[in-house]
């Protein structure tokens, strides 16, 4: 089997970036790897990420949202994070259930109880190794966010960015719980810094967390 490794964070964390940066040295070391996200990575599971994300979606009702986000979930395991991890590649994924916790359970405040029975029916069972949490304070990664939005053409996924700055910083508690209470698989980094600066943090945070034959290119890749 593969490893499977997801990237969590508030919006404009910069966990994608972050993400893109790791697969280019894990890809240079020699390793298979396969990158994807959530919601989407698959062409069903892309449609209801365009549902999800369009600010013009704002009725959504937050039990609806929790749904959309389990389908596009279960979709997206089966058409491409368990056959990639069958065939022994390293999954990298930008956002799993955590992020379902953290959003609709923590910032929607929906009943933890039943994300988590719902997340168990979408996954099948399919968990991450290990999960990067690109922590940062909430004005900081909307600013990148709304910056990020403005600058790109076409569609415009800004449904959360739209929430307010409290709705945000439940998310914020709620990742930084779920770090706490899991710390064998979490592994916290502080993004409020630039690029080359959480990259390097990323890298010694996953220095000997990698289950690989040579973990040390974390600690010593050159900064890209």
């Amino acid at each position: 089997m593969g490893i499977f490794i997801t990237f969590e964070g508030v919006e404009g964390c910069g966990k994608t970036t972050q993400m893109r940066l790791l697969k280019e040295r894990l890809e240079s070391a020699g390793e298979l790897v396969t990158a994807t996200r959530e919601p989407g990575g698959c062409p069903i599971a892309d449609k209801i990420r365009a549902i999800l994300l369009d600010a013009e979606n704002s009725a959504i009702v937050p039990l609806a949202e929790l749904l959309l986000y389990a389908a596009a979930r279960a979709q997206h395991v089966q058409e491409v994070i368990s056959p990639a991890l069958s065939r022994g590649e390293i999954v990298l994924c930008d956002r799993f259930t955590d992020a379902t916790v953290a959003y609709q359970g923590h910032g929607r405040e929906l009943d933890l109880v039943v994300i988590e029975q719902l997340n168990g029916l979408a996954t099948g069972g399919v968990q991450p190794k290990l999960t990067v949490l690109i922590d940062c304070p909430v004005e900081i990664g909307l600013c990148r966010a709304l910056a990020r939005i403005e600058a790109v053409q076409g569609a415009r996924e800004e449904r959360f960015e739209q929430e307010s700055v409290l709705f945000h910083e439940r998310v914020r508690a709620g990742y930084l719980k779920l770090a706490a209470a899991h710390p064998d698989r979490f592994v916290v980094v502080d993004g409020s810094g630039d690029v080359l600066e959480t990259e390097q943090r990323v890298r010694a945070a996953l220095a000997g967390r990698l289950p690989l034959g040579d973990a040390a290119l974390l600690s010593t890749a050159k900064a890209s």
